[in-house]
């Protein structure tokens, strides 16, 4: 087993164990041209919640004809039980040829990744940032409209704000360690710190920006009219972050 990063959280032994144990069928069914497999994403944090969050679990292949997909729908576990995975299945080919389209993800996944079995295939990878602040202004912008959109759409119906808060907010939190980044900075390991620290460097209201995140790890029940607050202040910050961020270097 590899790590890499000082961004990542170890698991629990029941979510290594699990993920091992769901592996197993699928390492099989690959046979030859399984190469690798990594867990990526929120179960290497601490906002990971066993019960609620999935577990990203990235399979790097040599091929992936039709005969292995085949193979591998019949032999992926359909468990509903927890942990939840969401697996992930490429080539080493589609990785190495997507590095600059891509550059934020596989970012991420090279600062905090958890091999699990076969050979690293990220340690020798060199992600090319020449796209990354362009890449970064596009999401932000995008997420941006899609906020307003949604509340235009759904402001009589708060349940849909929340959950709408609740989906945005890993998303989110992967562009504002992208931003810390931009500026030279080693992200936090945690998420809440990540959106205070961009919150501090783009002279925005952290409370406001941190709304997004509260919902998606927070077990209260708010009323209607707290969901409604939460999402504008939210809506607020983000569109004056997105305004701050013209002052980022083009590289």
């Amino acid at each position: 087993m590899h790590t890499h990063g000082e961004l990542r959280i170890e698991p629990g032994e029941d979510t290594l164990a699990a993920t091992r144990e769901w592996l197993r069928p699928v390492r099989k069914a690959l046979g030859p041209d399984f190469l690798s497999a990594y867990l990526t994403g929120s179960v290497l944090t601490q906002g990971f919640h066993p019960k609620r969050s999935r577990v990203n679990l990235l399979v790097v292949a040599r091929e992936l004809p039709p005969e292995r997909l085949d193979a591998l729908i019949d032999a992926t576990p359909k468990s509903r039980r927890s942990p939840r995975f969401e697996p992930l299945f490429l080539t080493r080919h589609q990785i190495e040829n997507s590095l600059d389209s891509f550059p934020i993800e596989w970012l991420e996944i090279k600062e905090r990744h958890l091999r699990i079995e076969g050979e690293d295939i990220f340690g020798p990878l060199e992600v090319p940032r020449t796209h990354l602040r362009l890449q970064c202004e596009h999401e932000l912008r995008a997420k941006n409209i899609r906020l307003r959109q949604s509340y235009l759409a759904n402001r009589k119906h708060p349940a849909e704000l929340e959950e709408q808060l609740r989906s945005a907010a890993s998303g989110v939190a992967t562009l504002f360690r992208t931003l810390l980044r931009l500026r030279g900075e080693n992200p936090p390991s945690d998420n809440a710190h990540v959106i205070e620290r961009v919150a501090d460097v783009f002279h925005v209201d952290a409370s406001g920006l941190l709304a997004a995140h509260l919902i998606r790890h927070s077990e209260v029940t708010r009323k209607r009219a707290e969901v409604v607050a939460l999402y504008r202040k939210f809506m607020v910050e983000f569109d004056r972050l997105v305004s701050a961020i013209d002052g980022l270097p083009v590289k």
